[in-house]
C-alpha cells in the first residue's frame, strides 16, 4: 500500500514552497515521523515527516522544486523492510527502455502539478509561456486584485510558469492594468538575461527569504513616510544593576540575565504611554493595539528573522531572557515556527552585537516603529558641569510620520532613555 506525502499547511497567506533538501531517496527507509524533507518558504523553513514507516518508491518534486500547498511530493510503500523493494520498484523503469526515461517524469510531475505537462520553451525566451500552466492561487489573486494580463508578465519560473515575485517585479518595473502593460512591460523585461561572470565571481541563487526580505524592505520605503529620531543612553545604572544581580538571577532562574530584557520592559513601558507607537494603518484607518507583541531582530546564516514574543508587557524578565534565548537558538537551526514570525505590534533590533555605533533601522511593515539598539562604547560626556567618561549607547527609533508625529516620537524615546537610566523605573512604574 502507497501512501501520498504532501505539502502541509506552511501558514497564513503561504501558499507556496521550495523543496530545499531532500533528507531520503527513492528506495531508502523511513520510520514514522522521521523527516524526509526540507522547504523553504519566505518565512522559515519547514520539515516534513514520513506519515508512515516503510520505504520512499517515488519522489514527485525535486530539489528546487516550487511546490503548493496540498501539493503531492513522495510516495512511501507502507510497512517496505529496508531499501530493497523500494530499489526493485525503481529498477522496473528503465528496463522498459532508457530512452523513454525523460517522458516517464514528466506523468509524475503532471500527477501531482498539472502545471508540469509537455516542456514549453524555456521561462525567458517568451513572455507568454506562462499562459500555458495554471496559475498558483497566491499569483492569480495578486493579477486579478491589480487587473493585469498574465500573458504580459515574464515568466522565470520553471517550465514558464509565472511566479509571485514575477508579479510584483513587474508591478515595482511600472506594470499596470493591460492596456497600460502591452508595452511598458517590454522594457524591464531586457535587463532579465544574466550577465557574463567575471573571473573570480560566483553566481548563488537568492533564498526565498532573502527574497523576501528585500521585498518587504522596499515596500516598506516606498509605502511609509519612514523618518528617524536619535537620542543616546547613559548605561551606567544598568550595568551596575545587572552586575549586582546576574549571578543570583541566574542561579534562580537557569538564564543569564542581559540587556535585551530591560529594553524590552522599557519599550512596553513607553508603548504603554504612547500608544500610537504601537499601532498601524489599514486603509485610511489607524488600528491600535491594546498589547505588546515584541518582535526581535535575529540574525541567522540564511538572513534576518523576526520571531514575536507575546504580551510582552505580562511576562517576567526571567520569561523573556528565556524566550529570548530560545528563540535565537532555533532561528539559527531554521526550527521557528510560521506563527512565531507573525502579528508583531513594534520591533526591537541590536546591531550592538555586530558593533554597530549608529544606524537608522527600516520598519518592520506594517508596523509602525522599530527601535534600533547599538554598541555601548566609553565616551566623554557632561555630568553636573563636569567631563565624566561614561558607557553610552545610541539608540534610534524609525518610525511612520503617517500616523506618528515628531512629539510622540521623541517623547517615546526619552520614556525609553529614561527607563535604562533608572532601571527602577521599570519596577517602580514611575
Amino acid at each position: 500500500m502507497a501512501t501520498e506525502v504532501k505539502v502541509p499547511t506552511l501558514g497564513e497567506s503561504v501558499t507556496e514552497a521550495t523543496i530545499a533538501k531532500w533528507y531520503k531517496k527513492v528506495g531508502d527507509a523511513v520510520a514514522a515521523d522521521e523527516p524526509i524533507v526540507e522547504l523553504e518558504t519566505d518565512k522559515v523553513t519547514v520539515e516534513v515527516n514520513a506519515p508512515v514507516a516503510g520505504a520512499i518508491v517515488e519522489l514527485v518534486a525535486g530539489e528546487g522544486d516550487e511546490v503548493e500547498v496540498g501539493a503531492l511530493i513522495a510516495m512511501i510503500k507502507e510497512g517496505a523492510e529496508g531499501a530493497a523493494p523500494a530499489k526493485e520498484e525503481k529498477a522496473e523503469a528503465p528496463e522498459e527502455s532508457k530512452k523513454e526515461e525523460p517522458k516517464k517524469e514528466e506523468p509524475k510531475k503532471e500527477e501531482a502539478k498539472p502545471a508540469a505537462a509537455p516542456a514549453a520553451s524555456a521561462p525567458a525566451a517568451s513572455t507568454s509561456a506562462n499562459t500555458d500552466h495554471p496559475l498558483p492561487p497566491a499569483v492569480r489573486k495578486l493579477v486579478e486584485d491589480k487587473n493585469l494580463d498574465p500573458s504580459k508578465i515574464p515568466a522565470t519560473g520553471k517550465d514558464g510558469r509565472l511566479t509571485k515575485g514575477d508579479v510584483l517585479n513587474f508591478l515595482e518595473g511600472g506594470g499596470s492594468a493591460p492596456r497600460a502593460a502591452a508595452a511598458a512591460p517590454a522594457a524591464p523585461a531586457a535587463p532579465k538575461p544574466e550577465r557574463e561572470l567575471r573571473e573570480g565571481e560566483e553566481r548563488v541563487k537568492m533564498s526565498k527569504l532573502r527574497q523576501t526580505i528585500a521585498r518587504r524592505l522596499k515596500e516598506a520605503q516606498n509605502t511609509a513616510a519612514m523618518l528617524t529620531t536619535y537620542n543616546e543612553v547613559d548605561m551606567t545604572n544598568l550595568l551596575a544593576c545587572r552586575n549586582q544581580y546576574k549571578d543570583g538571577f541566574e542561579k534562580k532562574h537557569g538564564v543569564k540575565l542581559g540587556f535585551m530584557s530591560f529594553f524590552i520592559k522599557a519599550c512596553t513601558t513607553a508603548l504603554n504611554e504612547w500608544p500610537a507607537v504601537n499601532a498601524e494603518i489599514d486603509g485610511n484607518s489607524f488600528i491600535y493595539k491594546n498589547y505588546c507583541d515584541i518582535g526581535v531582530a535575529v540574525g541567522t546564516p540564511q538572513g534576518l528573522v523576526v520571531p514575536v514574543i507575546r504580551s510582552a508587557e505580562k511576562k517576567t524578565f526571567a520569561d523573556l531572557e528565556s524566550t529570548i534565548v530560545d528563540f535565537g537558538k532555533r532561528a539559527r537551526d531554521g526550527k521557528l515556527g510560521m506563527d512565531e514570525m507573525t502579528g508583531g505590534s513594534f520591533t526591537i533590533s541590536n546591531g550592538g552585537v555586530f558593533g554597530s555605533l549608529l544606524s537608522s533601522p527600516i520598519l518592520n511593515a506594517p508596523q509602525s516603529g522599530i527601535l534600533g539598539m547599538h554598541k555601548t562604547q566609553m565616551r566623554p560626556v557632561a555630568i553636573d558641569g563636569k567631563v565624566e567618561i561614561r558607557p553610552m549607547m545610541y539608540l534610534a527609533l524609525s518610525y511612520d510620520h503617517r500616523i506618528i508625529d515628531g512629539r510622540e516620537a521623541v517623547s517615546f524615546l526619552v520614556r525609553v532613555k529614561e527607563c535604562i537610566e533608572n532601571p527602577e523605573r521599570i519596577l517602580l512604574d514611575i
